[in-house]
């Protein structure tokens, strides 16, 4: 059949905010025109991340009451445990609560000043806890993955040319770890191939420097991989991702994603001195290293959640939703990341607003269109979140791109919800010359788009 169903029902309703325009603009104006700080009862569609938003199914439901309070080696400890090593392989597995917590271990521990990490494209978190420790995060995407309308497949991949030049010219001593980011969020959900994390493996395997997989979305890039990359359309999900964990020497994940949990995440390596150090680490942080900061309860959510994410069915009902409304918006000369990602639908905001300036912020002031337009949270990719102020000035560094990013929460939203996101799309793009520059009154020195204020830059000051 062409028709792709949601491959479950729904046993629980939740009922949505429905807001009027005067109400949304009082509440956009209270939280400094910025959605982060909208509370969710102003929210009717909620496409701000695909981070811990997801519907869990009745098997989690079920495994949460199995779940085993013991402080130290528990019995849900043990399950997850043996579910992320049959999916990773790794030999020491460190439960984390989510997957910034997991960077934080690993750049406290591997980097000092002056270090260096590759990877194809850091996202916010990763960048922000390799940055925090004094070290510098490498961007190394392909020329496929710049150009934002290429119909290229596997467009998240990391340039390898690029890689062994950045090796050759600073030293293998300055690179303590490489990494590789699957799918490739921050390039528009594009995802990589197998191989092309084989080619990275044996670059890096000539200077012996260690891989690292960000793993947040592992079973979306094996459906990739499976679907677009020859010699995997008849092997598993399980397998391809059994295959992509075994070219990398540890990994960090945020379960909060493929784990299809709400909280949760891990970091995995081979290496024991690594593992010591994440452990000492992580009872001085996170708790002890069988609980992670997590409950039991959690432990057992992921467990499931981590093999229901490898489910073929689940990922073609998933990556059919996004192509959906990736389709529709195409069809209305919206200008989009192509080909579709993973787990969202990129606009490109510098298209959409072509009278903005980067300085302007032009995903701000479509974020917030969107928003004032349907009750529609989405979340910016661009000179927010990527870019910075040249230290000592107030002079605004310009990120590469201008994305806005409508992030699908798993199993929340139906066909009729994205016919409204749309709907509500089109009429703003309609009406996207009225789209005003923003600009920034309070940033913080590190993510900085989570809690920024913003006034309309249209607008005299008072």
């Amino acid at each position: 059949m062409r028709t792709i169903i949601e491959p479950f029902r729904i046993k629980m309703t939740e009922a949505l905010p429905v807001t009027t325009r005067a109400q949304r603009e009082a509440s956009l104006a209270s939280a400094h025109n910025n959605v982060f700080l909208l509370d969710a009862e102003d929210i009717t569609i909620d496409l701000l991340t695909d981070s811990g938003t997801g519907a869990m199914s009745a098997r989690q439901w079920a495994a949460l009451m199995q779940g085993d309070e013991s402080y130290a080696g528990s019995v849900s400890w043990r399950r997850f445990e043996s579910t992320v090593r049959e999916i990773t392989g790794f030999k020491h597995i460190f439960p984390t609560h989510q997957g910034r917590a997991a960077e934080r271990i690993l750049a406290a521990t591997r980097l000092k000043p002056g270090d260096i990490v590759p990877n194809n494209s850091h996202f916010d978190t990763t960048r922000a806890n390799i940055e925090y420790v004094g070290a510098q995060a490498v961007d190394l995407l392909t020329p496929e993955g710049q150009d934002i309308y290429s119909d290229a497949r596997f467009k998240g991949n990391m340039d390898v040319g690029k890689l062994e030049r950045l090796i050759e010219t600073k030293g293998a001593k300055a690179i303590p770890f490489c990494m590789i980011t699957v799918t490739n969020n921050a390039g528009g959900g594009q995802p990589v191939s197998m191989e092309n994390i084989r080619s990275v493996k044996k670059t890096l395997g000539k200077y012996n420097i260690p891989l690292v997989i960000d793993a947040c979305r592992y079973a979306e890039n094996s459906y990739f991989i499976k679907e677009n990359e020859p010699g995997f359309a008849d092997r598993s999900l399980m397998e391809i991702a059994q295959e992509m964990f075994s070219l990398a020497d540890g990994a960090t994940m945020s379960a909060k994603k493929d784990g299809l949990a709400n909280i949760g995440g891990f970091l995995a390596c081979h290496d024991d001195e690594w593992a010591e150090d994440f452990r000492n680490m992580l009872i001085l942080t996170e708790g002890f290293p069988t609980y992670g900061g997590l409950a039991g309860r959690d432990l057992e959510a992921v467990a499931v959640g981590l093999k229901e994410a490898l489910e073929l069915e689940y990922q073609r009902y998933r990556h059919a939703t996004v192509d959906y409304m990736a389709s529709r918006l195409i069809e209305r000369d919206i200008p989009i990341v192509r080909p579709a990602g993973g787990h969202a639908v990129f606009i490109d905001a510098a298209d959409f607003c072509p009278h903005l300036k980067p300085s302007d912020f032009p995903g701000i002031g479509l974020v917030n269109a969107l928003y004032l337009e349907g009750g529609i949270r989405a979340v910016e990719l661009g000179s927010v979140m990527f870019g910075r102020v040249l230290p000592g000035t107030k002079e605004e560094i310009a990120a590469p791109r201008e994305l806005v990013r409508l992030a699908f929460p798993r199993r929340v939203y139906t066909q009729s919800h994205f016919d409204y996101v749309i709907e509500v799309l089109d009429l703003v793009w309609r009406q996207r010359g009225a789209i005003p520059p923003y600009r920034i009154t309070k940033q913080a020195p590190f993510l900085r788009h989570f809690t920024a204020h913003f006034v309309r830059g249209d607008v005299e000051p008072c």
